[in-house]
């Protein structure tokens, strides 16, 4: 489906509406990012309950002003992905280790089960998983400050 195509709307339940252009209406729709780190405003699915794909938006911007912020209000509730600015501290550089880091959302501590938890997605950009599945985003290793990118290359 090409953008703007649908329209959204709120129940008395909270959930999201999606009523086609052919007037069929999906009721607790859930829009999917499908590059949520490489490309977050491009490509947005809404699918249904049961996971089947009920609209598409190419990219956020081009929808009209009330199904995008019904979208981007959806979407900041359900995605929780820190972006880790400085690390303070490493318990050990045997895995599993505690971390104390400075995230765009506060001070925090992760714990790092295994080293393959860390995934480059790019040559810069790092995922980091913690033991209780919480993704952390290194955005680019290049601002960390020295102390925070010794600490990294040790796991690398």
């Amino acid at each position: 489906m090409a953008n703007a195509n649908f329209q959204l709307a709120r129940d008395s339940y909270g959930r999201l509406v999606l009523t086609a252009e052919n007037g069929e209406r999906h009721e607790g729709v859930t829009p999917v990012r499908a590059f949520p780190i490489a490309a977050p405003d491009e490509g947005i699915s809404l699918v249904n309950f049961e996971g089947h794909e009920v609209g598409w938006a190419d990219r956020i911007a081009d929808l009209p002003v009330a199904e995008r912020e019904l979208i981007t209000e959806e979407l900041a509730s359900r995605e929780f992905v820190p972006e880790i600015s400085r690390i303070i501290a490493v318990s050990s550089f045997a895995c599993p280790s505690t971390w104390q880091v400075v995230t765009d959302r506060g001070t925090t501590e992760l714990v790092l089960k295994g080293e393959e938890d860390i995934r480059r997605l790019a040559q810069t950009r790092l995922l980091i998983a913690d033991s209780h599945g919480i993704q952390f985003l290194v955005r680019d290793i290049g601002t960390l400050d020295r102390h925070s990118r010794k600490l990294l290359d040790r796991f690398l």
